[in-house]
């Protein structure tokens, strides 16, 4: 990636992810990233595919991270909180803004848009990538549970930049949990739970 590419990339990410994808146009990115509009359109020959690689490289960061947490040598169980801890980290960090990926797609809601296939293609991925980590982490048929996870993991991210995130990381993580505790149940227990008994 050559210099300009990266300063562009850099600055393009930074300002769609803080202010969004159509409020922030190829001047102000051009004049921010110091460099020409000849040298943006020969790197990005659209602003659509700018934004595509903005979230990319958003897809890169958070499949690092849930690899890190993968290779990291937990249970299986444990793997699936550290996935949860990295979503929860990221809600309580510095300019937190929600998830890039559903911002997206709010702003680019035609299904056939490049930005929003990006989005969901991402979306599959972590999907699979959560049932997955549920199958390893339970008996039961992985494919609801990962749907929870990720159904929570929306919420969170939705929640996280309107008010008090502490409340909200708690509340996601302690959801993790009872999909954990669920998935260990036995098969009595979880009968149980379906059915409304306690």
């Amino acid at each position: 990636m050559s210099e300009a590419r990266s300063r562009l990339l850099a600055t393009a990410s930074r300002l769609f992810y803080a202010e969004g994808l159509h409020s922030v146009g190829i001047d102000r990115i051009v004049a921010e990233a110091s460099v020409t509009r000849a040298t943006l359109y020969r790197h990005f020959p659209s602003k659509d595919d700018l934004v595509v690689a903005y979230l990319t490289g958003a897809d890169a960061q958070i499949r690092a991270q849930v690899e890190a947490a993968r290779a990291a040598g937990h249970s299986p169980a444990d793997t699936v909180r550290a996935v949860a801890e990295t979503i929860t980290g990221g809600i309580r960090s510095d300019g937190f803004r929600g998830c890039a990926f559903l911002n997206a797609a709010s702003e680019y809601p035609a299904v056939d848009h490049p930005v929003h296939q990006a989005v969901l293609k991402h979306r599959q991925w972590f999907l699979d990538t959560v049932t997955e980590l549920m199958a390893d982490a339970g008996e039961t048929p992985p494919e609801p549970h990962a749907r929870h996870f990720v159904m929570l993991r929306d919420g969170a991210m939705t929640a996280g930049c309107l008010s008090d995130p502490a409340p909200i990381c708690e509340t996601f993580l302690l959801g993790v949990e009872g999909i954990l505790k669920y998935r260990d149940a036995s098969p009595k227990d979880r009968a149980r739970v379906k059915a409304g008994r306690r």
